[in-house]
């Protein structure tokens, strides 16, 4: 469904549960950063009212993921630790050319959100199958099913506004480049890297 190119390795788990402060700190500032690119969103597309609303409900609830994330982190006598560069978000960023064309920008925009949500699901579903603490199993089941959600949100807008027949081979190739990426850094305790 997510048409990834390059599953995740189950053993990556491995290496979330042996640095499970460090995947908890980083996926809590992806949802951070995912609340952060829908008001940017809205910001700079605020003529898109469909997008508008669709991005003012997925701020709203990026952060309460943000919220449910920490909370697991204080339940574990954790703390949030400090942010750090997401090196898989900037690699993703770089794939597609500067545009002056106002339309493809957007596009462009939805569909590197639609991959991150979808990688998000995927290494969500991964840790909800392998990892050993059944609390995390189930938490990270449940934003499967957000993450799968906001990908398939991303992939319709960018699909109604730049028009499937541009949009489908745009999206097949940034999967192929996010393989590559994925090849060089799928290996740490990050959840996209």
């Amino acid at each position: 469904m997510l048409g990834l190119k390059l599953p995740t390795d189950p053993r990556w788990v491995n290496i979330a549960e042996k640095n499970i402060e460090e995947i908890l700190t980083d996926h809590a500032y992806c949802e951070q950063k995912a609340a952060s690119t829908a008001i940017s969103l809205i910001i700079g597309y605020h003529d898109y009212p469909e997008l508008v609303e669709a991005m003012a409900a997925l701020a709203r609830e990026e952060m309460s993921h943000f919220e449910m994330v920490h909370q697991q982190i204080v339940k574990r006598g954790m703390k949030l630790g400090r942010e750090r560069r997401d090196e898989y978000v900037h690699s993703i960023m770089d794939f597609f050319p500067k545009s002056g064309d106002r339309v493809m920008r957007l596009v462009h925009r939805l569909l590197i959100a639609g991959l991150i949500e979808a990688r998000s699901c995927e290494r969500f579903k991964v840790l909800s199958e392998n990892i050993q603490d059944a609390e995390l199993a189930e938490f990270y089941r449940r934003l499967m099913v957000s993450e799968a959600n906001h990908y398939t949100m991303f992939l319709k807008f960018a699909r109604e506004i730049g028009g499937r027949e541009k949009v489908d081979p745009l999206w097949n190739d940034l999967l192929e480049y996010e393989a590559t990426v994925m090849a060089q850094l799928g290996v740490k305790e990050h959840i996209h890297g």
